[in-house]
């Protein structure tokens, strides 16, 4: 047993989660990667993938036993979406949206919108988090899409990019501002806009480095009716309902991020341990053994701060913003270097698409970019440090 075994047999999860989580990895090992690079080659939408997941009943595990649920811990959400991303990140990505999209109506909806959307949630429906626009990334406050009253319904203008599941989802959490309040971050408002609106475009899918066979698309939004009963909260909740949906969906690009790592890791180790250069195999090279050793304690350390954090949450935390940029933020730099590096152990191969590698290098990079920039994080994290002074 190495130590990331051990690092894993420590979690605490419940038996009705450990049953779950054998069975995804299972599903993962079985079914989901060896379809990984047909699915990347292609850039089709893994579809096979989701109804094999939606087989398994993960959706349930997000949403309350009262409209249809089976809800699970955090901390095994998160283990689910490092497995699946560790066989493909496309679909690890396209799953753990759901749960993005879905917390806030769950934590902030209405109970009409909840007996109403949430049983189709659990059932398996698509769903994505809509929040950015060309000129609005990182900083989301600086969104124009416009929600204006009218009646009983909410008329929605404007266009989003870069939005995972775009294409297929069956429900968007959509954020824009509301006409009436002057104050721009104020104003933010959040609603659930359903596939098939009229109004509603997909206008474009992204042709990507990596996450080929997720769905990255730019909508757009011309006159779409949306009734005021999908509005959640009051209009100008969006901020608050924004940011708590961030906090905890940044945990879960690291879980994405560090499946990655793993499976890169993993791939590593076997090569080197196979493969042999002047008479002795590569692992048993002192400089490749310091390099394994860096990437070992740097990849078991962040791992152990994964579960630092799914621990917070479960433990019904609030305040934990900091804790989940540090997380995003060192998970996705080392998915980057971890893949790189083991680009670089593979040789002339790890540049070939007949390795693994050379994908997961690939899906790796946009784990540094969504979610808020590294920069960005490092920037939340520094000030977090910045003495508040009392003006006189």
């Amino acid at each position: 047993m190495n130590v990331f075994d051990r690092l894993d047999a420590t979690l605490e999860f419940s038996p009705e989660e450990r049953m779950l989580l054998d069975s995804v990895q299972e599903l993962a090992r079985d079914e989901i990667g060896p379809r990984a690079a047909e699915y990347d080659r292609s850039g089709e939408f893994p579809w096979v993938n989701i109804k094999a997941i939606n087989a398994l009943g993960l959706n349930a595990m997000f949403v309350p036993e009262a409209y249809g649920g089976a809800p699970l811990s955090y901390s095994a959400y998160l283990a689910c979406v490092r497995e699946i991303s560790k066989a493909c990140a496309s679909t690890g990505v396209i799953w753990a949206t759901n749960f993005h999209a879905m917390k806030p109506l769950i934590d902030f909806g209405s109970e009409e919108q909840k007996q109403r959307l949430l049983p189709r949630l659990a059932a398996g429906a698509l769903a994505s988090l809509t929040i950015t626009e060309p000129t609005a990334g990182s900083d989301a406050t600086g969104m124009k899409t416009e929600f204006r009253p009218l009646g009983d319904e909410i008329v929605v203008n404007g266009t989003k990019t870069f939005i995972t599941n775009g294409a297929h989802a069956d429900f968007y959490l959509l954020f824009g501002k509301w006409s009436e309040i002057e104050d721009g971050r104020k104003a933010i408002s959040a609603l659930v806009l359903e596939k098939g609106t009229l109004g509603l475009q997909v206008v474009r899918e992204e042709d990507k480095m990596g996450l080929r066979a997720s769905s990255t698309a730019t909508l757009a939004f011309d006159n779409c009716r949306v009734t005021r009963a999908n509005l959640l909260g009051n209009p100008g909740d969006g901020l608050k309902i924004l940011l708590a949906s961030l906090n905890r969906s940044r945990p879960s690009v690291a879980a994405h991020a560090l499946g990655i790592a793993r499976g890169a890791f993993e791939d590593a180790l076997l090569y080197i341990n196979e493969r042999s250069q002047s008479g002795r195999r590569i692992v048993e090279f002192q400089g490749i053994q310091f390099m394994l050793a860096d990437l070992a304690t740097d990849l078991a350390m962040c791992e152990a701060w994964l579960w630092q954090v799914a621990r917070r949450v479960d433990a019904g935390a609030i305040d934990f913003g900091v804790e989940a940029s540090m997380l995003k933020m060192r998970a996705s730099d080392l998915a980057m270097r971890i893949t790189t590096d083991a680009v670089q152990l593979h040789g002339g191969y790890g540049y070939c698409k007949d390795y693994r590698v050379e994908r997961l290098m690939r899906d790796a990079k946009i784990t540094q970019i969504w979610e808020g920039t590294n920069q960005i994080h490092r920037q939340l994290i520094g000030r977090s440090f910045v003495r508040r002074t009392r003006s006189t």
